[in-house]
């Protein structure tokens, strides 16, 4: 959910437990003091991890997100009781990371694309990276810091 969607691990696993689509639900937006200097590249990072999930693990990715403003206190903000601009633009990527559909950034609605599942062999196929994983050189990553 939402937080996990920022971690490579997790879309892993997943791509390696079979799945052909993997769905991040999301509420992720600006807070309103930090849009200006920080929200275009905050948006394009958003956008780069999922896409990236797609690609490193052959998989389609659909990302939902909320739109609007929810206004209150979000504890640890600095931008206290101005709540939270959700961005939207949920989207669907393919397994090379284009994107073949997106909702807008103001309004809710609904998203529909098509995923020919039969793709993505041809593209596991040609870009092995669930095959070709260094599995002898990553004990390490279990651990959360390394001396």
């Amino acid at each position: 959910m939402c937080w996990d969607q920022w971690f490579p691990e997790g879309a892993r696993l997943t791509a390696l437990q079979g799945a052909n689509i993997i769905f991040y639900p999301t509420a992720i937006g600006w807070h309103p003091d930090e849009k200006a200097e920080f929200g275009k590249a905050q948006h394009d990072a958003w956008r780069t991890i999922q896409r990236s999930h797609a690609i490193a693990n052959g998989v389609f990715v659909a990302v939902v997100n909320r739109v609007g403003h929810e206004f209150g206190d979000i504890r640890g903000n600095r931008a206290q009781g101005k709540g939270l601009e959700f961005w939207g633009e949920s989207f669907l990527s393919d397994p090379f990371g284009r994107v073949i559909a997106e909702a807008s950034h103001d309004k809710e609605e609904i998203l529909i694309g098509r995923c020919d599942l039969r793709q993505l062999e041809d593209v596991r196929r040609n870009w092995p990276f669930l095959r070709d994983r260094r599995i002898d050189s990553y004990s390490e990553i279990c651990q959360r810091f390394l001396d």
